[in-house]
């Protein structure tokens, strides 16, 4: 997998600066980036998004899922579900490296390394992964089906098409009452946004009308006009050009896993 560049680095310091800072401003300058196995999909622009909130620097590493490089031995040592994001962080607990797969476990790990986007009291902690957890068990797997079903499945199957685009329909509706009195998720802004926006940017596709969920709406916007979301969902978006989702070799590395033998 090739390595692409460093989207994120430490300023450059000047002796000078590095003299007026202090032993620390030198240490964190050496920091090593982080680095990140990634696709441009909604469970991706979870992790680039918080990378580029936090400002951390990072190397992003693409996994092109439709050649199977997600089933790479390498790959496999990071990520034995075979599945990204993924990251490697060379400036771990302790100082030594650590590698960490599952996109919400990350987005905690990120948070309690910055000490952003995800609090530190329990309260307040809770209410975060309450609505962290909400997204990975279900906008994310039912979106993931409608868009499954609707947009890549070769034969039209109109029972799970309908079933799952009205669940998305039921949790879209939770989300919009939960919005009606505050600004974001959570109430304030955290890694549960930033877990969410990427699917919920695919309302077309799942088969909803934005318009019936005015709180949603306006919470949608509201994350899509922060920079920092704007690059993370922007990221790579060009490795995926030219991809034939219904091409028989992609579905067939996608979509006609079975278990591993070894």
């Amino acid at each position: 997998m090739a390595r692409g560049k460093v989207k994120r680095t430490a300023k450059s310091k000047t002796a000078a600066s590095k003299t007026k800072l202090g032993k620390a401003a030198a240490a964190k300058k050496s920091v090593k980036p982080i680095e990140l196995y990634y696709w441009p999909t909604p469970n991706g622009f979870k992790i680039s998004i918080m990378l580029e909130e936090c400002k951390l620097p990072y190397t992003l590493i693409p996994v092109n899922i439709s050649k199977g490089e997600q089933f790479k031995p390498d790959f496999l040592k990071i990520s034995p579900n075979n599945r990204m994001p993924a990251i490697v962080d060379p400036d771990g607990p302790g100082g030594k490296p650590i590698s960490i797969f599952e996109s919400g476990a990350i987005l905690q790990y990120l948070g309690r390394k910055t000490g952003k986007f995800y609090p530190k009291d329990e309260r307040g902690r809770v209410e975060v992964e309450q609505w962290l957890f909400w997204q990975m068990g279900g906008i994310g797997p039912m979106a993931g089906q409608v868009h499954h079903f609707k947009n890549y499945a070769v034969e039209t199957l109109t029972y799970a098409i309908n079933r799952y685009v009205n669940e998305v329909n039921r949790l879209y509706g939770v989300m919009n009452l939960r919005l009606k009195d505050r600004e974001f998720i959570a109430g304030k802004y955290s890694i549960a946004d930033m877990a969410i926006v990427g699917w919920a940017n695919g309302w077309l596709r799942q088969g909803q009308d934005i318009n019936e969920f005015p709180h949603l709406k306006r919470w949608l916007e509201t994350m899509k006009a922060r920079p920092a979301v704007q690059r993370g969902m922007a990221l790579g978006l060009e490795l995926r050009q030219g991809i034939d989702m219904k091409d028989p070799k992609v579905q067939a590395v996608l979509f006609g896993q079975r278990a591993r033998s070894a």
